[in-house]
């Protein structure tokens, strides 16, 4: 098994077919559309596929470690907008082919009229303790 986090973006990631801003939609295509989340999680459950899922709101708080006392807080830097998460999921599958079999599914849950959102998700595997993390 391999775990994978599948990220749901405010803004930045491609346009989805269905591009309009959760705002702007009724509370019944909200109540929808956490609906179809909901029962997502619940069918991965039952398959064992499921480890954990949050959404999270647009705000947040930056914070470091600036050596002894309080650690600074502020409203910023600010993020690009490809980095405002909306949400996460966490799964455990059997293959990269099935995290993305998935994640297509869960990119079709329904937005403004009831219809499919088909939103981008970026799909990143669980580092494991064989890999190694390298930047450029």
């Amino acid at each position: 098994m391999a775990k994978y986090l599948l990220l749901k973006h405010y803004r930045g990631a491609p346009a989805p077919a269905n591009d309009v801003p959760m705002e702007q939609w009724t509370p019944e295509e909200i109540s929808a559309h956490v609906q179809y989340m909901r029962d997502f999680a619940a069918r991965l459950e039952e398959s064992g596929e499921f480890v954990d899922s949050q959404a999270l709101t647009p705000e947040g708080t930056w914070v470091r470690y600036d050596g002894e006392g309080r650690p600074p807080v502020t409203d910023g830097p600010f993020a690009e907008t490809k980095d405002l998460i909306a949400g996460w999921m966490v799964i455990d599958v059997d293959s990269h082919e099935r995290a993305v079999e998935l994640a297509g599914e869960l990119s079709a849950a329904p937005g403004a009229g009831g219809k499919p959102i088909h939103e981008w998700l970026e799909l990143r595997p669980f580092m494991t303790e064989h890999q190694t993390c390298v930047t450029e």
